[in-house]
Parts: C-alpha cells; sequence; structure tokens
C-alpha cells in the first residue's frame, strides 16, 4: 500500500482552509516557523527549532528554495502541524518509491522481504551513554524517525545520507499521531528500507515502543529493540544516587506523571506507592506532582522525604531542585523547572553527595550538571 493512503491527507476542505490561513500570514511558512519562539538553550528538539527545520530540510526543499526576506512570525501554531505533513508528503512518497526502485533493481521485492525496523534508545540526553550498538544502527540507517527527547548531540551522530523526519511529543502538540508513525514505520519497511526509531531514554520504558513493537509484528516485520539508558538510571548516577542501597532502599518503582486526559491527578494509586523503604521515579510528572506529593504523605509517606526535580538531566543545561516532599512542588514552581524534569522521591536522595546538610537549605538548586559547587 502507497505512503500517502495511510497518512491522513489534508487535502479536505477544512485542511485546504488551514493552508490558505497560513499562507494568508507569511510568505514563506518555514521561514516563519524556523524564527517562531524555542527554547535557544535547550539540548533537545524544540517544536519549532531552527535547527529541527534545517535537520530536515530535505522535506521541505521546494519551500526553501523559495525563501523571501519577508519573514513574519507565524501567529497561530495551531496550523503547523497539518501544513507540516502538506509539505513533507510529497517528499516522503518520493523516497518511498525511490527505495522500492532501488530494491527492483537489486534483484526484486519478493526476493529481498521487508526490512528492519530497529527501536533505540537513545538515553536521557548525553551523547556519550549511547551504547555501541545503538551508534552503529544509527549511522547505518537509511530513514530515522525521532522523537523530541532525542537530544541533538546524538542526532549530530547520524549518517551523512540517512534522512531524519520528526515526529515527536509534547504536551499541546504531536507533530504525529501515534497512528501515523506506525504507518511511516511500516511503509518504509515494506519498501526494504533500514528504519530507525529513536527514543529517548530507553523506548520499552514509558516510550510507546511496545506499541509500535506489536503493530509492526502484526504486519510481518522484523523488529530489533536497542535497549537505552533510561533517564532514572542515567540521571540518579549522575546525581550519585543509588536507586536502592542495603538498608535504606529494597525495590525502586518507575511512575509515569501522566494524567488522564491532562488532568492534574496522576493515572496511577498513590497509596502503592508511599513505601519509605522504596525509591520512587516519575516520569513525566510536573503537572500532576502537587496531587502525588499529597496522596503520598496522606497514605503514610513521611513529609520530610529527601526528594529532587532534575530539569535536562546529564545535559550541560541540567538543572536541580532538592527540597523534602511537602516542599518540593511548591520549589519547583518557584525556580521554573520546565518539562522534561525527572523527579526521584526517597531517603536515597539523601545519599547524594548534593543533598543540603540542613533541611534548613532547601530548596538547594544546582544550576549545571558538572559543578557541585554551585549550590545556591
Amino acid at each position: 500500500m502507497a505512503l500517502v493512503s495511510r497518512i491522513p491527507s489534508i487535502s479536505s476542505s477544512s485542511g485546504a482552509t488551514q493552508l490558505t490561513k497560513i499562507k494568508s500570514f507569511c510568505v514563506n511558512p518555514v521561514c516563519c516557523i524556523n524564527y517562531a519562539s524555542s527554547s535557544s538553550s535547550s539540548p533537545f528538539t524544540e517544536k519549532h527549532s531552527i535547527e529541527r527545520y534545517q535537520r530536515d530540510s530535505w522535506i521541505y526543499k521546494n519551500e526553501l528554495e523559495q525563501q523571501s526576506s519577508s519573514c513574519p512570525i507565524l501567529p497561530d501554531p495551531s496550523y503547523v502541524r497539518d501544513y507540516d505533513i502538506a509539505l513533507q508528503l510529497p517528499e516522503l512518497k518520493k523516497m518511498l518509491q525511490v527505495l522500492r526502485e532501488k530494491r527492483e533493481g537489486e534483484g526484486g521485492c519478493d526476493r529481498k522481504g521487508p526490512g528492519n525496523v530497529f527501536l533505540v534508545g537513545t538515553g536521557p540526553g548525553d551523547p556519550e551513554l549511547l551504547t555501541v550498538k545503538a551508534l552503529r544502527v544509527i549511522q547505518n540507517a537509511d530513514l530515522l524517525l525521532y522523537d523530541r527527547l532525542v537530544s541533538n548531540e546524538v542526532l549530530d551522530l547520524v549518517g551523512p545520507d540517512a534522512r531524519l523526519l520528526y515526529v515527536g511529543k509534547t504536551a499541546g502538540y504531536h507533530s504525529r499521531t501515534q497512528e501515523e508513525i506506525h504507518e511511516l514505520l511500516l511503509s518504509f519497511a515494506e519498501a526494504g528500507a533500514n528504519v530507525v526509531r529513536l527514543k529517548g531514554g530507553d523506548p520499552l520504558v514509558f516510550g510507546r515502543g511496545g506499541e509500535e513493537m506489536d503493530f509492526l509484528q502484526q504486519k510481518g516485520i522484523q523488529v530489533k529493540v536497542i535497549p537505552g539508558i533510561t533517564a532514572a538510571s542515567g540521571i540518579s548516577a549522575e546525581l550519585g544516587i543509588p536507586l536502592t542501597h542495603r538498608g535504606v532502599a529494597n525495590s525502586v518503582r518507575f511512575l509515569t506523571g501522566h494524567s488522564r486526559k491532562g488532568g492534574t491527578d496522576p493515572l496511577f494509586v498513590a497509596e502503592n506507592a508511599a513505601d519509605p523503604d522504596s525509591t520512587l521515579v516519575v516520569y513525566m510528572g510536573l503537572s500532576t506532582l502537587p496531587s502525588l506529593a499529597s496522596k503520598l504523605i496522606h497514605h503514610g509517606l513521611p513529609t520530610d522525604t529527601p526528594a529532587v526535580a532534575i530539569e535536562r538531566g546529564t545535559t550541560p543545561q541540567q538543572r536541580m531542585v532538592f527540597a523534602e516532599l511537602k516542599n518540593l512542588a511548591d520549589d519547583i514552581v518557584s525556580h521554573q523547572l520546565e518539562s522534561p524534569t525527572l523527579i526521584i522521591i526517597g531517603k536515597v536522595v539523601a545519599l547524594s553527595p548534593l543533598w543540603p546538610h540542613s533541611t534548613e537549605e532547601s530548596p538547594v538548586l544546582v544550576e549545571t550538571k558538572s559543578s557541585i559547587n554551585t549550590l545556591q
């Protein structure tokens, strides 16, 4: 089946209306998107970052050749996703056709069979935490679909002939739906491409890798998983926090901080996690932490339990706030930590050399990953 039949088209009247609105705002939509607001200091790919559009320029080739000096900022980003898809479809179809023709020239589709899909974990951000196997696969890929939390330094390691396609998700903005990602992986694997799905951390820890693997295997596509250092392991090691420690914590639990339909309550039942002899690691929990902390305390976790929130862990932009559980949510707000932020709760946090010697000194903010002496 052709790629275009799998990705929702925006040739409908509503899609055409959106494109008309975009073009009425600016002469060169790609240029406008490039200079839309984004965090220039972030080590990750933001939804409108200049690096993203430069990296994926092959799918915007026609637009980039028509750049104009007139470049106002796109006033309504709600149109960006559909416009991206409209621009990308022709080049994606072209690439798919080139791959099919290449296969036929090498002996035909029936003889060679479908390509492989690799689900590759890239770790929490530091490129030196990549596995050797992950690096080899990344450098030999034909097409790489990458998430927002794959760091720019990791993406710089991609082979020169590979094509990169951003499929990242962030709150309120999904550049691709999960179903579209499934179909992209399937279409290019069926064409014989060596397809790599790049995910921050580990692909099977809150990365939806299991869903992608299940979908592809049901379609007869072989999927190989290359694990990555999950944020809990990489970031705790960076801070000198043992996730388990004899006599302090006899287990560790990874929790999702996601809520139902964007609410403020975490998905899991807090009473099952309120164990003072366990370490809790919360992924994606900034918005639900106030509710989580309150429930953990209600179900018996001491209010003075040591805790830390780490923004952009293992990268040069890393920032950390150490505090007791009762104060952590407020201290995160006062220091304006942003996503991605990992939260570790448990007595093992106090074993870190960065933990304040007196609780009266909380919160402690550490600005960079490399300097223990920058406590404020």
